[in-house]
């Protein structure tokens, strides 16, 4: 299945979530994985975003059904990205390379 990368923010209800509860953060990925993508990792991060999920999901709609699901639980603001391996990628731009 293709990998996704899940970038959130939390939103007040979300932090006011941790200050009260920090063990709400293993909610996050039972949510996800609820709706049928599976959690490779989950990170908290330090900068513009405060989590990373890296997730397993079998389509395009499967995540953007995930981000919909979270964003109206209005904990956290996630952007979701695709993600190509390398090895995929390195074996594309040789392809196009070739005449």
């Amino acid at each position: 299945m293709p990998v996704y990368i899940l970038l959130s923010t939390l939103t007040e209800h979300g932090v006011q979530c941790i200050v009260d509860q920090p063990s709400c953060l293993r909610q996050i990925s039972l949510d996800i994985e609820n709706l049928g993508v599976k959690v490779l990792e989950q990170y908290a991060t330090l900068g513009q975003y405060d989590f990373v999920h890296v997730i397993d999901a079998p389509d395009n709609e499967s995540v953007a059904r995930v981000s919909v699901e979270l964003i109206a639980r209005g904990n956290i603001k996630p952007l979701s990205l695709p993600t190509i391996s390398i090895n995929d990628f390195i074996s594309r731009m040789s392809m196009d390379r070739q005449p």
